[in-house]
């Protein structure tokens, strides 16, 4: 695979990813959207077939990552090179980032809607900047399309959840998913990972809302912090970590567990 090839698989099935991804949470969070309150299961299944259509569309390019854990998952148990690393992980962010602004784009009536009825803004502050910033909530109504969050903020708990989550992901694709060559998602295996995803959502998503990918976190919330949505709230930075570091860890995890025990 060329430098090329490499940019342009993991960006645009990235971009894939969290189009479609972020659009579910947009079509059953906000008013005025034919898919409102439509729930988890929707939830999670949108965001399992998101990965499907997104690694589909990379795999003849890339390694179909899409995911900077997964991408150090890989690199440790030698299906990419160590070199390709930062050119891996830059390209899953910036797709992230295109694919949230493109959920923004497609449901940009929906967004003004939401973030000004007065139901909504009952529960937020008038204008950031203009509230006692000890009392305003930590993330805005709509951040939840764009990054995840926890229901119970404990940071050890919701960083173990993030591990837990992510190591299964990793380990189904290391044991299950990859390609005969080891260096990628073989179309079968494009498949199954799609369902695990719809399983951990499933089964672990309810605690933080699953990130398992730090670009599939961190790209989105970059985005929520820059547009230019009134009455958006804030961007919740002081929990970002927690789904970028408990994903690698987690996917680290995984590797090591599959060279000592399947390798």
């Amino acid at each position: 695979m060329s430098n090329l090839d490499i940019f342009v698989g993991e960006t645009s099935g990235t971009a894939m990813l969290i189009l479609l991804g972020g659009g579910v949470v947009a079509g059953v969070v906000l008013k005025r959207s034919k898919a409102f309150g439509a729930g988890w299961v929707a939830i999670s299944f949108g965001w399992g077939f998101a990965v499907m259509a997104g690694a589909y569309l990379s795999a003849p390019k890339s390694a179909a990552s899409l995911n900077p854990a997964l991408t150090l998952a890989l690199a440790i148990q030698g299906g990419i090179k160590w070199g390709d690393v930062p050119l891996y992980m830059g390209s899953e962010l910036l797709g992230a980032m295109i694919g949230a602004f493109l959920v923004w784009v497609a449901y940009l009536g929906q967004f003004k809607a939401f973030l000004s009825d007065p139901d909504v803004l009952a529960a937020q502050p008038a204008e950031e900047g203009l509230v006692d910033q000890k009392t305003a909530p930590k993330a805005g109504p709509v951040l939840g399309i764009f990054s995840t969050g926890p229901e119970i903020r404990h940071f050890v708990q919701n960083l173990l959840t993030e591990i837990i989550g992510t190591f299964v992901l990793v380990i189904a694709i290391l044991t299950q998913g990859l390609n005969q060559k080891g260096n990628g998602l073989g179309a079968i295996g494009i498949l199954i990972t799609a369902f695990v995803v719809v399983s951990i959502g499933l089964s672990l998503g309810g605690p933080t809302g699953y990130a398992i990918n730090p670009a599939r976190d961190l790209g989105p919330r970059i985005v929520h912090a820059l547009l230019p949505l009134r009455n958006k709230g804030g961007s919740d930075w002081a929990y970002s970590w927690v789904p970028v570091i408990g994903p690698f860890a987690g996917a680290a995890l995984a590797a090591g567990f599959y060279e000592l025990a399947f390798a």
